[in-house]
């Protein structure tokens, strides 16, 4: 079932947004991760589409979605969540499943703990809501965090390069050979649009709202237990598989499963996701009819 395109305007922004698949079967919102865009889901959109609804949004100031500066959006995680709530009612999504990964964790966990009435179930892939995990990789964005300074955020600006991108696909990955360096081709371009880096730095600094929500956010698992499919690239440097584990502790209807890939693991593991999908929701969520 092949992929449609999509823009919708939200809030005076216009949201580019992919779309597959029968809309009387189970929908699955997918979120993207930095700093890329609906884009990494389209494999997965193509092999899931014969038994799934599937939209992926791009977030503003990404992929094909508008790029206000940043005087004229506050690119905040409380932002970005509440823009992507308004387009899920835009497009009158009632009840579905959310695929979240690293950006999109914090956005989706937002929605999932303001309106849980709506999720259906949970597919993590390589995104935190434990403190578990975050290390290396994280020290120059904690001391962004606690000073703001120009010094710090020059240190950052080493993730908006194209090695940076590339490294983001190809680091932990079991074949670098396999990875399309159109990832890459089509990513920087984007980051490297005038005003882009403001936009990823004034994220960067916004992450640091999310861990102090990991407790209401594991209180919504506690309390609504989610059925949740982990799929999870074990080699990846900047969400380890220590942040994989704890969502044990707290979801009776998890499943685990960690992939010899890093980051981006839908590169390489793609097939492997959509067979877990394709079993794991089909078990914990009801179709309205038969699916074909």
């Amino acid at each position: 079932m092949s992929t449609t395109f999509h823009t919708i305007t939200i809030d005076g922004l216009n949201l580019f947004y992919r779309e597959a698949g029968d809309k009387a079967n189970p929908t699955i919102l997918l979120l993207h991760g930095f700093p890329t865009s609906s884009h990494m889901f389209r494999n997965l959109i193509s092999q899931l589409a014969d038994r799934f609804h599937l939209i992926a949004p791009d977030y503003p100031g990404f992929g094909n979605s508008s790029m206000p500066t940043v005087d004229e959006f506050d690119y905040t995680f409380d932002h970005l969540a509440d823009v992507m709530e308004r387009f899920t009612e835009a497009l009158a999504l009632k009840k579905y499943s959310l695929y979240v990964m690293d950006y999109g964790a914090p956005i989706g966990f937002r929605l999932a703990k303001k309106h849980p009435d709506r999720i259906e179930a949970l597919i993590v892939q390589n995104g935190n809501a434990y403190e578990e995990g975050l290390r290396d990789f994280w020290e120059p964005l904690k001391a962004y965090w606690s000073d703001r300074s120009s010094e710090n955020a020059d240190k950052l600006r080493q993730f908006f390069t194209l090695d940076a991108t590339k490294w983001q696909y190809t680091h932990g990955v079991r074949n670098p050979e396999a990875i399309s360096p159109d990832n890459w081709n089509i990513d920087q371009p984007l980051l490297d649009r005038p005003g882009n880096n403001d936009i990823q730095l004034a994220l960067f600094y916004s992450y640091r709202s999310n861990p102090p929500l990991y407790p209401q956010w594991q209180d919504y698992f506690r309390t609504y237990q989610p059925p949740t499919l982990i799929v999870w690239g074990k080699n990846d440097f900047i969400f380890p598989a220590e942040g994989a584990y704890p969502y044990k502790q707290d979801l009776n209807t998890v499943e685990c499963h960690l992939l010899d890939t890093g980051h981006f693991a839908l590169e390489e593991e793609c097939e492997a996701i959509a067979g877990h999908i394709h079993r794991f929701l089909p078990a914990h969520i009801t179709y309205s009819h038969t699916p074909s």
